[in-house]
Formats: C-alpha cells, structure tokens, sequence
C-alpha cells in the first residue's frame, strides 16, 4: 500500500509540475515558463482583461463608431506560448495563439473568427522592437493589386492598457493606410 501511495504522489507531482504554469485558482491568466524563450514576456503588459473599443474604416474613407469589446490575454501551453480572446459587443469573437520561435527570432502569431471560420489560419509574424512596439506582418495586397503587408502594431503598452492599429502598407512602408484600430484600458484599473 505505501508503494501505490508514494506512486500516486509521484505521478500527481509530476503532473502538477508538468502545468504548473497553466492558469490556476492563484495565478487566472497563467504564468510565463521561465524555460520559454525570454520573448515570452513581450505581451507581459497586456496579460489579464481589458476594456477596449473597437474602430473600422468604411468603404468612403469614413470610420465606423467605437464598438465594445473585451481583450483577454492569458499563458498557454504550460507558459509557452499566448492565447489572447475578444468578445465583441455585436455577439462576434476571434482570438490568436502567439508562439516565439528561437530558431527563426520571430513571433508567429495564428488568427481565428467566428465570423469567419477557416481550415487554415492567416498568420502573422515579426517582434517586440526598440521602442517597446510589438510590430506584426501578414503579406497582402492592396485592392488594386499592389503588393504590400497588413502590418499589427500594438503601442503605448502599459500596464494600464494599450493601443493597437491594423494598417496596410506598401513593401518599403512609405505609404501606410490605416483600416482598424482599438484602444484598451485595463478592467482593474
């Protein structure tokens, strides 16, 4: 019976130890692995809930009025890799999952909708720069054919909140078009 007994702890510490940065009752948003690549903790700031709005560019040049949307960021993956969620106002939800790749240097981050499911995730990639921006590049053309990228960035991050931008550019970026933004501020703030 001590056999079974001190079995039984060992595979239950092995389990709990194998998550042990997953989320639990202490730590909801998870935590991040001290063995993952140290950019783990380049979304560090926006771990936990925001309140954000939510702004698109019209057809005519205008903008759309701010929806409501909540952000949540969590750990994944033991405290490898970020999970983020929105849950919008208009009953639509999408979310990525973020993995930094050491061999490549670069985030990848994988994006999926509700509103629009796919078999293949778009994906995005790029890195945390000098300026404490997280700059994130997707390949895509303009509607009239030229070549060029949807570029993410997420600015004036704190841990109050942040602000991100979604913006088609040209390939030398000298021409920068602006298509949806959202500014997030922190629920426990």
């Amino acid at each position: 019976m001590k056999q079974l007994t001190n079995l039984l702890f060992l595979v239950s510490f092995t389990v709990f130890s194998q998550y042990s940065y997953n989320s639990s009752e202490a730590f909801p948003f998870g935590q991040a692995n001290p063995e993952a690549p140290k950019q783990i903790t380049d979304y560090e700031a926006m771990i936990g809930s925001c309140n954000c709005t939510s702004t698109r560019r019209n057809q005519d040049g205008t903008w759309t009025e701010p929806e409501a949307m909540t952000w949540t960021w969590k750990y994944i993956l033991n405290g490898m890799a970020v999970q983020d969620e929105t849950l919008k106002a208009d009953g639509s939800h999408s979310g990525s999952i973020r993995q930094f790749i050491a061999d490549s240097s670069r985030w990848y981050v994988h994006w999926y909708s509700s509103k629009t499911p796919s078999t293949t995730f778009p994906t995005w990639e790029g890195n945390k720069k000098e300026n404490g921006n997280i700059v994130l590049y997707k390949e895509q053309a303009a509607p009239n054919g030229t070549e060029g990228f949807f570029r993410l960035t997420f600015y004036d991050i704190s841990k109050s909140g942040y602000k991100w931008v979604g913006e088609w550019v040209d390939k030398s970026e000298s021409v920068v078009f602006p298509t949806w933004k959202i500014d997030c501020i922190r629920e426990d703030n």
